[in-house]
């Protein structure tokens, strides 16, 4: 029996409970504000958007011990969908049993079986465990960009401008 696996809506709450471990982990526990049944209906609504796959704990009865959780983008220059990994969480007792590196390599053959372009995603700059991880793996930085966000207050004052007020 495979320990990876396609997640399923009684995986909510532990994956819940990850992705508020990874908040602390990237020093922002109070940033997470979804909900179990803001997660369920993202993962298992009419038409989900998001997807997830966990990896089961090796000892039975005890909870998945990794997760990832993602959602396809698009390459205008390659003209094909590609994965956009949201984010890859192990918890820390299980770190270093190539749960992380199963689930990655679970999305990759996603990709490959797809003909998707490629699998991307962020990482903090001081996060080096990942970073070193991820370029073990064969992953590259990419040099030059910068991730740009519109949020909060600014994503309402911008979203609820009027045509005449954006283009002032």
């Amino acid at each position: 029996m495979s320990l990876l696996r396609t997640a399923v809506p009684a995986d909510v709450p532990a994956i819940l409970g990850m992705i508020q471990d990874l908040a602390v982990y990237e020093k922002e526990p109070d940033a997470v504000k979804n909900t179990a049944d803001m997660l369920n209906a993202s993962l298992f609504g009419d038409n989900p958007q998001v997807f997830a796959h966990v990896v089961d704990s090796p000892t039975a009865g005890e909870p998945i011990v990794g997760f990832a959780l993602w959602f396809l983008n698009y390459s205008t220059w390659e003209g094909t969908h590609g994965i956009h990994l949201e984010d890859l969480y192990v918890r820390p007792e299980a770190r270093g049993g190539g749960y992380g590196k199963m689930l990655l390599r679970e999305l990759a053959r996603i990709a490959v079986e797809r003909g998707y372009a490629r699998v991307e995603w962020s990482v903090l700059d001081w996060n080096e465990p990942s970073i070193n991880f991820y370029k073990a793996l064969g992953a590259n930085p990419m040099d030059g960009w910068h991730v740009f966000r519109l949020d909060g207050a600014e994503l309402t004052a911008f979203g609820s401008a009027t045509a005449a007020e954006v283009t002032a």
